[in-house]
């Protein structure tokens, strides 16, 4: 668990750590407990040498977006589509800002907004589309930084935390996912979603607290 990378080496990534997915915006897509990871952002934010960040922004005139006659779930086609979602995270509203008690956007070391084209949802911090062609800058900014890993968490584990967890070990980093930072959608997708990020190579942690660096 990173024991031999120093702080140097190391990124903190808050994933998708938005209002929209909290309690605060009950019409929008709340997970449950979701604006009580912000100590844990924090705190792993703490250990690394630089901090990562990523939005959802949509807008809502997405092809995705759920209506009356296209409900939850249903099948959109498109590319970089699959399947309707409520409207959430639209820039400008309530939904589209960060918890309170973290930095601003422009705090982080790099942020990335995601989803902002019409016919675009994807999960994963890391590409715009769901093929992973087009990247949003985050492997190119930590490799350029010698970062080696990443201590992960963010909202919901089950969707967007799991892909960008993906992503990051297929681009060859080490990763800590830290539970105690994020909190998903229901019980039985975050258990598969633990078992496929660990079946991946990522190791996961309850706590910051836990994460031992070298020379630490």
């Amino acid at each position: 668990m990173f024991e031999q990378l120093a702080r140097k080496q190391v990124a903190s990534f808050d994933v998708d750590a938005q209002n929209t997915f909290t309690p605060v915006c009950p019409d929008e897509l709340p997970v449950p407990d979701g604006g009580s990871i912000v100590a844990e952002l924090n705190l792993q934010a703490s250990l690394a040498c630089v901090r990562i960040g990523s939005k959802d922004a949509h807008s809502p005139e997405a092809i995705w977006v759920a209506d009356e006659v296209n409900g939850i779930f249903t099948e959109v086609k498109g590319e970089n589509v699959d399947v309707r979602w409520p409207l959430h995270a639209v820039p400008g509203s309530k939904g589209f800002e960060l918890i309170e008690g973290l930095p601003e956007p422009a705090e982080y070391d790099y942020f990335v907004w995601k989803g902002v084209e019409l016919n675009m949802h994807p999960y994963g911090a890391c590409y715009h589309d769901l093929g992973n062609k087009m990247s949003t800058g985050v492997i190119e900014f930590a490799k350029i930084n010698d970062i080696k890993g990443f201590v992960v968490a963010g909202l919901a584990t089950d969707y967007c935390v799991k892909t960008t967890v993906l992503q990051l070990l297929q681009a060859g980093f080490q990763v800590v996912v830290n539970l105690g930072g994020c909190r998903g959608i229901s019980d039985k997708t975050v258990s598969e979603s633990i078992a496929e990020m660990q079946k991946m190579g990522a190791v996961m942690v309850d706590s910051a607290k836990q994460i031992q660096l070298k020379g630490e």
